[in-house]
């Protein structure tokens, strides 16, 4: 048995899922505040408040995400995580590039990031099915 597969006790390594969610959930989370605070000072469009409300609202999520792998194998996370990430990045990378350059990431970045934004959360609930003690 690996590090992995055995119960996590306060002695036990961290998981790498967890330390990616750390880093992961850190950075949404700064960039969020970042992002709240010019849009109260120099945003016009409004984009920047929703990128910011859409960082803030996931870094939770994705710590919360760290903490369960640290304590439970479930195989659907990694995919989840993934999922939220991209999806975070192409949706508030699309609104921050229309707000301040004023052209779009690229043709449906926005709504692809949604989708996988949406894909993420649905392989959370997906891993309801499989969760498995370490």
């Amino acid at each position: 048995m690996t590090s992995l597969q055995m119960p996590a006790t306060m002695d036990d390594p961290t998981t790498p899922v967890l330390r990616l969610c750390l880093i992961l959930g850190g950075l949404a989370g700064a960039a969020g505040v970042i992002l709240m605070a010019l849009a109260a000072h120099i945003d016009t469009t409004g984009l920047v408040r929703t990128a910011a409300e859409m960082l803030l609202f996931h870094a939770p999520v994705i710590l919360a995400l760290g903490g369960l792998a640290q304590v439970r194998r479930i195989p659907f996370l990694p995919v989840a995580l993934l999922l939220l990430a991209a999806g975070l990045t192409l949706f508030c990378g699309d609104l921050l590039s229309r707000a301040f350059a004023d052209r779009r990431l690229f043709p449906m970045s926005a709504p692809a990031g949604g989708t996988l934004i949406i894909a993420g959360w649905a392989a959370i609930a997906l891993a309801a099915i499989r969760v498995r003690p370490r």
